[in-house]
């Protein structure tokens, strides 16, 4: 029997414990996908206790918290620090299997030096370890120490990025912190407070917004702006990516409809999204940059919970009817007046896996490797079951040495143990099919690749 998480945690053959601990384990981390605070970094913010740094915004430990009959209270509610984090070690235990398990104890190990198992009975000694040793520890100290080369957070257009300036400007720290475009909300136009946002894009880009083209030239200015401060990363967050073509006119009219309060078909809605997304994807083209696609969530499933406390608490979940057919016809697109740039695509569904394994295969391009990019196991999916079924099914149908690797999709400090998680399953699969016969054992070949996936890809891919 193995010893519980030793350093060959998820390493089960002599191959794979060379594959990672030679060539991965000491690669520095590239995080291109986070929703860390950059104030935070900024400033570089100290943490009181652990409750603070590994509870706060966490709706993956809420939901199963929540699971475990918790009351609200000590989840979101009024509840200490103490008492919220010993419910938390009392769910902790009942977690076998989930991913939570392994980078809850990952982040004991690493950070604080605690290699016994936190549950309820533990939960007043770790409590203590860890607060004792936060005392030494803040944002960037937890950055350095994880061995960070550099982060995109996730921001909105309207943003005026004023903290990530002032951390490029500040010569004492060299990781790296670059925003990331998120326009979501600029193209949600079925939402209730879109026109209020439209107004805001206006007034801080300083340009009337009144019709589609003035849309256009305000998302362009911001576009630039981001740009100058570093940005080479677009986001969106859709349904799914929608594909319905009207021509300008009717896109302007659509546009000006709902600024006057009218309500609007679904395929009106379709069609000015589309409208959107082209152009900002031909945006993206022209400066370089890459486009982030994530779809197949289904938003606020519990409106009681919603209406009591908002979103991104923990209450979303899979949707299951995601038309691939529309997302080609975006590609295609964009394609045909080559405008495409550098894609990634993220389903929440495992099912799609395969539908994109095969629609990245169409839209390559020569000169870059792996333009289109079938993007990490993302969030429900990033457990070791769903890295390990994403990769597969990257290698089957595709070139799982061009892929770009993980992030963390994170906004704890603590989460870069994620790459490391991602790092040894990723290791423990190749180097079985190298153990099976399968890959040959060329250290020289397998040492590039592996040095790749965790790092050299991604640096590339995005140009930083």
């Amino acid at each position: 029997m193995k010893n519980f998480m030793d350093k060959d945690f998820l390493l089960s053959n002599e191959i794979s414990k060379k594959l990672y601990h030679d060539f991965s384990s000491n690669m520095p981390i590239i995080d291109y996908h986070c929703h860390i605070n950059p104030q935070e970094i900024a400033e570089d913010k100290k943490f009181e206790n652990i409750t603070q740094v590994w509870l706060g915004g966490d709706h993956y430990k809420w939901r199963q918290m929540r699971s475990n009959g918790v009351e609200e209270k000590y989840i979101t509610g009024d509840a200490t620090d103490r008492e919220k984090f010993q419910k938390w070690a009392e769910t902790l235990e009942k977690a076998i299997g989930n991913p939570l398990y392994h980078w809850s104890h990952l982040e004991l190990q690493r950070y604080f030096g605690f290699y016994g198992n936190l549950n309820g009975d533990t939960a007043e000694e770790v409590w203590n370890i860890c607060n004792e040793k936060l005392k030494t520890m803040s944002a960037r100290s937890i950055m350095k120490d994880s061995n960070v080369e550099l982060i995109c957070t996730t921001d909105d257009p309207i943003d005026d990025l004023k903290y990530h300036i002032a951390i490029k400007e500040d010569e004492t720290f060299d990781i790296k912190v670059l925003p990331t475009w998120r326009p979501d909300k600029a193209i949600a136009i079925e939402k209730v407070d879109f026109v209020d946002y439209i107004a805001k894009l206006s007034e801080v880009s300083e340009i009337e917004i009144n019709s589609f083209d003035t849309w256009k030239q305000a998302i362009t200015k911001r576009i630039e702006f981001f740009n100058e401060v570093g940005c080479r990363i677009s986001d969106h967050g859709l349904l799914y990516i929608p594909y319905v073509e009207a021509d300008e006119k009717t896109v302007d009219e659509i546009f000006k409809k709902r600024l006057d309060g009218e309500i609007l078909t679904e395929n009106e809605e379709l069609q000015y999204k589309t409208a959107c997304m082209l152009y900002c994807g031909a945006e993206y083209r022209r400066l370089g940059w890459a486009m982030q696609l994530h779809f197949g969530v289904t938003r606020d499933n519990n409106t009681k919970m919603f209406n009591k406390l908002g979103v991104d608490t923990g209450f979303d979940g899979i949707y299951n009817r995601v038309s691939i057919d529309q997302l080609s016809s975006y590609l295609n697109a964009l394609n045909k007046e080559d405008n495409l740039p550098k894609t990634i695509l993220y389903s929440l569904n495992p099912v799609d896996n395969a539908a994109i394994g095969t629609l990245i295969g169409c839209f390559q391009e020569a000169g870059v490797c792996g333009k289109i990019q079938q993007g990490s196991a993302w969030w429900f999916n990033d457990h070791k079951t769903g890295m390990i079924e994403q990769m597969t099914s990257l290698a089957n149908l595709g070139l799982l040495g061009n892929f770009i690797g993980m992030l963390t999709d994170s906004r704890s400090f603590l989460s870069y143990t994620r790459h490391e998680y991602f790092r040894r399953i990723m290791c423990e699969l190749i180097g079985g099919w190298v153990a099976n016969g399968e890959y040959p054992n060329d250290e020289k070949v397998l040492e590039r690749m592996i040095k790749n996936i965790s790092h050299d890809n991604a640096l590339n891919y995005f140009g930083f």
